[in-house]
């Protein structure tokens, strides 16, 4: 026996135990997260979804192939996002990783605000826990854990993971969160702009400690903000308003800021989505958006796309061939 065999380095890498052709399909919805002054707290998910198949193969390593959105732009071998999820999730486990093939269509924008890097994540974990069927159990409170692990915080992969509306937060043991269900009346628009925001840019804008008064004031909107997407959404445009986040962003996405103000001036409870620079206007009713789309068309410097969408209330799913995961 070598000293090399002896010390284990030319060991054979731990087969996985799960089959090979084994193929799952995941969807995951994208998310919006703040919601104006629920700050690193509430998000919701919105039908916009990134849907991909996993298949396991025989070689070792993974493929991915990207349609749509980052097609030719993001990683297609093991530093893939998606597949790091996976990965990250198997280890967790204590299970070895399959060779896999992935084929992703995605339609959620990257860098908008979308929770593009959530979906992303939750679209990993959430095919691991396919992958691991009648293998391994992962709960829905650790994909939760998991997620939150390579996201930072729960706020965008817990209502792309749940669906609706989510109430994040941290614990002593974890990630947890709250889901509600959002009122019929509620209508969505999102506006895209073709520019992107990097949230380490916007997160470094934000100041370490606020105005005491600031910090009651998100307090009484945030619950303020729950009662009307869920009860009351003719409160919508004062539960939106926010002193604790999207003032100190505003030198970096002026005309998010002007069209936010533009809006909220005509009574359309806007704000921005997530970091930014996509718009969220949370409309009491389909015929408000239809009058916030016009406005902002009417008044707006570059292009930004529209995208009427309606609240997700399932969350990511996952299908194995031979039947329903979750």
């Amino acid at each position: 026996m070598t000293a090399a065999s002896a010390s284990g380095t030319d060991a054979a890498p731990r087969r996985s135990p799960v089959p090979v052709g084994r193929v799952v399909r995941v969807k995951v919805p994208a998310t919006s997260a703040n919601l104006g002054p629920g700050f690193d707290t509430l998000g919701l998910a919105l039908a916009l979804y990134d849907e991909l198949t996993v298949t396991v193969r025989e070689a070792p390593g993974a493929a991915v192939e990207v349609h749509g959105v980052g097609e030719g732009e993001v990683p297609t071998d093991e530093s893939n996002l998606v597949v790091r999820s996976i990965a990250h999730a198997f280890a967790a486990a204590g299970v070895a990783v399959p060779g896999l093939d992935l084929v992703v269509f995605n339609s959620i924008p990257h860098g908008r605000g979308l929770g593009s890097s959530g979906a992303a994540i939750v679209a990993g974990v959430i095919a691991a826990k396919g992958l691991l069927d009648g293998i391994a159990e992962l709960a829905p409170e650790r994909l939760l854990a998991l997620a939150t692990d390579l996201e930072g915080h729960p706020d965008n992969v817990a209502p792309a993971l749940f669906g609706g509306l989510t109430i994040a937060w941290m614990s002593e043991t974890g990630p947890q969160h709250k889901k509600l269900i959002v009122h019929r009346g509620v209508s969505p628009l999102v506006f895209v702009p073709e520019h992107v925001m990097s949230t380490a840019l916007a997160r470094s804008l934000q100041p370490e400690s606020v105005p005491h008064e600031d910090a009651v004031f998100n307090v009484s909107r945030s619950a303020l903000l729950v009662a009307a997407l869920v009860q009351s959404p003719e409160l919508l445009l004062a539960a939106t308003e926010d002193k604790l986040h999207q003032n100190y962003r505003a030198q970096a996405m002026p005309e998010t800021n002007r069209l936010i103000a533009r809006l909220r001036t005509e009574g359309f409870p806007a704000v921005v989505s997530g970091a930014g620079p996509s718009i969220l206007v949370l409309c009491s009713d389909p015929a408000q958006r239809l009058a916030a789309a016009s406005l902002v068309a009417a008044h707006a410097e570059t292009r930004w796309q529209p995208l009427m969408l309606a609240v997700d209330f399932l969350g990511a799913t996952v299908h194995r061939e031979d039947g329903v995961v979750s």
